[in-house]
């Protein structure tokens, strides 16, 4: 039987180009080299497409972007190419690509933007659509659709850079509604990006002003006290959610650093919740799955309390580095990393 041609395509011009380079790592490691040809292909913080054939040692720590390992590439969205048109000083050749494994996190990679190109050009791809893919990246077209399927959500308020002309009024309906301490977040950004708590009026100002430089939407959260507690989802129509795993972070919130680059939080796998709690919590993550179009995998992340469970955010393409949770769960349940990344391929093809 002849190999499938896996493009696995990392980096982006987002703001968590770094998280994608160890994420990308972890994906090529876990595809099998006996059933599909590994093609790798980096994107630049500007947006610059580029074959990559060094080694894969490189791309975590940022060294991958030498002339001697890249030659620049595009993904035409023309389906008549079906696959990558490498530009080499001799002319162009195409390579055949079968499937897409995009490893890109935040804007201009889970928001529906790349998986629009992909889409055109007629090449599967690993994950959510179009549609699933912008609706979960945009927090307030999440919190919408989860008030509207009735699934609880946070409390919540979108803001917009002009609101600021009139603050005060927009500081005392906030303090209002919503109470302080508030979450303060770019409504379309990953990874804790841009986010932060705001005690008082002042540090609720400067929270919408950090915002607005990731965003040109805001989204005001009520700050909701439990345990955070995270579910995998791997399938596509018939879904399967995984044991769950809790945060239980050591600084203030979960933010960038505490995911990505230090020791300051603490994991457990299982959570530390009842199990018929952990039930529900597995039953509320397969109904947003279904209820956002999503396809492929997310990572659902709720906050448990004594009072009920709310959803905080549903991830579509959660960080694959060495302490992220969506594989810590998926691999937990029994699933090694060739299990995982080659389950998810086949999954992008059954979407043909």
């Amino acid at each position: 039987m002849s190999k499938r041609s896996v493009a696995v395509v990392f980096g982006g011009a987002s703001s968590e180009y770094e998280v994608s380079l160890r994420s990308a790592s972890f994906v090529i490691s876990g595809i099998d080299r006996e059933k599909y040809d590994l093609t790798m292909v980096g994107i630049t913080k500007e947006g610059q497409w580029l074959l990559y054939q060094g080694p894969e040692s490189e791309i975590a720590p940022d060294r991958w972007n030498r002339p001697d390992y890249v030659t620049p590439a595009v993904l035409p969205p023309d389906p008549t190419y079906h696959g990558l048109l490498v530009m080499e000083k001799s002319g162009m050749r195409t390579i055949p690509l079968d499937v897409v494994f995009p490893v890109l996190h935040g804007k201009n990679g889970e928001d529906g933007t790349i998986q629009g190109v992909f889409q055109m050009a007629r090449i599967p791809f690993v994950g959510c659509g179009v549609l699933s893919s912008a609706i979960c990246m945009d927090k307030v077209i999440t919190h919408t659709v989860m008030d509207q399927t009735g699934i609880p959500n946070a409390m919540w308020a979108d803001v917009f850079p002009q609101d600021l002309d009139s603050f005060d009024e927009l500081e005392a309906e906030l303090a209002d509604t919503l109470g302080y301490p508030m979450f303060v977040k770019p409504a379309n950004a990953g990874s804790s990006v841009g986010v932060s708590k705001a005690s008082d009026k002042a540090a609720l100002l400067a929270g919408l002003k950090t915002a607005f430089q990731h965003d040109g939407k805001a989204v005001v959260e009520e700050c909701i006290f439990g345990r955070e507690v995270e579910c995998a989802v791997f399938g596509n129509q018939c879904a399967k959610a995984s044991i769950l795993g809790e945060i239980a972070p050591k600084k203030e919130f979960y933010d960038y650093e505490a995911k990505y680059e230090d020791d300051s939080t603490d994991l457990y796998v299982p959570a530390r919740i009842p199990e018929e709690t952990a039930d529900l919590v597995r039953e509320l993550a397969l109904t947003a799955f279904e209820a956002l179009g999503c396809q492929g995998l997310a990572r659902v992340d709720f906050f448990v309390r004594d009072e009920g469970i709310i959803l905080n955010e549903v991830n579509t393409m959660p960080g694959f580095t060495g302490i992220s949770m969506y594989p810590k769960l998926m691999m937990e349940g029994g699933m090694t990393a060739y299990d995982l990344v080659g389950g998810l391929i086949e999954l992008a093809l059954q979407k043909e």
